[in-house]
């Protein structure tokens, strides 16, 4: 079973900058691409960034694109996404998932419990 653990979640001001970690298993951590989503009331939950593993491969939403980097820690077995230069519209509850795709990931319910960041302007 996939057990995944956010954290970090708070407020900041706008153009400041924020770090969320999310902890896996060793067994998701090593075979999964892990993901970053958000959600914001009324809407659907929205592809953030994800992390291929056994590889340096990541891929940005285009809202997040060089202000958002997202890494993985193998001691640790987190996978962290750094936000900086963050926006009011970066509000919103902050899911992290794993599995063999993305599309499995936003399909398969296979979430955290999920962490909010409040940017403030």
């Amino acid at each position: 079973q996939v057990q995944l653990v956010e954290s970090g979640g708070g407020s900041v001001q706008a153009g400041g900058s924020h770090t969320l970690s999310c902890a896996a298993s060793e067994h998701t951590f090593r075979i999964y691409i892990m993901a970053w989503f958000r959600q914001t009331p009324g809407k659907e939950r929205e592809f953030v960034a994800a992390s291929w593993p056994s590889s340096s491969s990541v891929s940005y939403a285009d809202s997040v694109e060089g202000r958002f980097t997202i890494s993985r820690d193998n001691a640790k077995k987190t996978v962290n996404l750094q936000m900086t230069n963050v926006k009011p519209e970066d509000t919103g509850v902050y899911y992290c998932g794993a599995g063999p795709t993305i599309g499995w990931i936003k399909s398969s319910g296979h979430w955290g419990q999920g962490t909010r960041v409040n940017v403030s302007s």
